[in-house]
């Protein structure tokens, strides 16, 4: 099941508790004011991103929408994650994502056809 971004804040909020918030961001290894900004909907960069998911113990790809694989072979798979930006939307990195997801998938299929698969 995909979670929308806009739900870390809201999972870090409620895994903090009472905790003061200097605490949990030395526990994550971020900065109290990174940590702030993220609960109050702010994305995070990637390396923050991969610190709360982590203490969050969540996937990340729960967040990107990536599918796992069950199988014993480690998915083939393009991530993509965008630095905050005040110039772009949650909706233009969503769109801008799915854009590049689409090309890595119409590029293993192109290869797929080109090997008779």
């Amino acid at each position: 099941m995909t979670l929308p971004i806009e739900e870390l804040g809201k999972l870090l909020v409620r895994k903090r508790g009472g905790r003061g918030i200097r605490a949990t961001a030395t526990d994550i290894d971020v900065s109290p004011a990174t940590l702030s900004r993220v609960e109050n909907g702010h994305l995070p960069d990637l390396a923050t991103f991969a610190k709360i998911c982590r203490w969050l113990g969540v996937d990340p790809a729960r967040f990107l929408g990536v599918e796992t694989d069950s199988g014993d072979a480690p998915p083939k798979r393009a991530v993509a994650h965008f630095r905050k930006k005040p110039t772009v939307s949650p909706e233009t990195a969503t769109s801008l994502g799915a854009l590049i997801l689409a090309a890595q998938r119409a590029r293993q299929a192109r290869s797929e056809l080109a090997r008779g698969e």
